[in-house]
């Protein structure tokens, strides 16, 4: 015997919704959490990021000088004698090289980055703070790195359009290149967070980890901070802009390596000059 039943004018029940029953600890966690505290149970914070360690190697200290007249003189041209500070930084997943020197000093930058085991083929970016010639001299060494001149990046023929004025450009989590204009319109600096120095060949690096700011001729030395006849006759394009970022650079920092010099330590006294050159010379 079959019996068929046929229902009219109902509408078709929903399917049931699947009940998930927790388990026995999460729902006492749940119930205990509801009852004493009046909330669920917080989740814990994400552990922070740790970030490599850089390493920042001078291969070569700057320096700059006006020649004393009765030397070798064009004509009756004044001349500077410089070259600039050179500087390697070896991070974990790239080597970069920043202010390639003079055409004249191909031989001994190859010399240098043999000492640190490394050839031109070893550099994953070649950064030129500025466009003058002792700042990217030997950058055609380095092929199969992209290269940073000023504000262009490039790779062989191709550009890649970044606006430094909105934001910085970062190689890697710790590492930054800014815009810093003041010396030439287009100068760039970067910060590199996380690292450690070396000043001497063969001798490891030491003390603890710093942000270090390598400004190319925002600074041409230590002794600028307080002489400002240095920097201003080694040419500015926009003084001041160059007295805002000398002093943004030395507030993000603990360590600055300036064009044409050693290295120097930033010090509270440091920034508190530099605050309050801002806005000297009627600019």
């Amino acid at each position: 015997l079959c019996v068929v039943v046929i229902v009219f004018g109902t509408t078709p029940l929903e399917p049931p919704t699947p009940f998930k029953r927790a388990s026995p600890a999460v729902a006492y966690r749940q119930s205990h959490c509801q009852c004493v505290c009046g909330a669920r149970e917080v989740e814990k914070p994400a552990k922070k990021k740790k970030f490599a360690m850089n390493e920042l190697i001078v291969l070569n200290v700057g320096y700059s000088a006006m020649e004393e007249r009765g030397e070798e003189v064009e004509g009756e041209m004044e001349v500077m004698v410089a070259n600039c500070t050179c500087t390697l930084i070896k991070s974990h997943d790239c080597n970069i090289i920043v202010d390639t020197m003079t055409p004249w000093d191909g031989d001994l930058l190859l010399q240098r980055l043999q000492e640190h085991q490394l050839a031109p083929d070893d550099i994953s970016w070649v950064v030129s703070t500025h466009g003058h010639s002792d700042h990217l001299g030997n950058n055609n060494l380095f092929l199969k790195a992209r290269h940073i001149v000023g504000t262009n990046i490039s790779q062989r023929n191709r550009y890649f359009i970044h606006d430094f004025t909105s934001a910085p450009f970062h190689l890697s989590d710790t590492i930054e290149v800014l815009a810093t204009p003041g010396h030439t319109l287009a100068c760039v600096s970067l910060l590199v967070r996380n690292c450690t120095i070396r000043t001497t060949p063969g001798v490891p690096s030491s003390g603890p980890a710093r942000t270090v700011a390598i400004v190319g001729d925002l600074f041409e030395r230590a002794e600028d901070i307080t002489d400002a006849a240095l920097w201003l006759e080694a040419g500015s394009e926009d003084p001041a802009a160059q007295r805002r970022n000398r002093a943004r650079m030395a507030a993000a920092a603990d360590f600055i390596v300036p064009g044409h010099g050693a290295g120097f330590a930033v010090t509270e006294a440091v920034r508190e000059t530099l605050r309050g050159q801002v806005g000297e010379g009627g600019q």
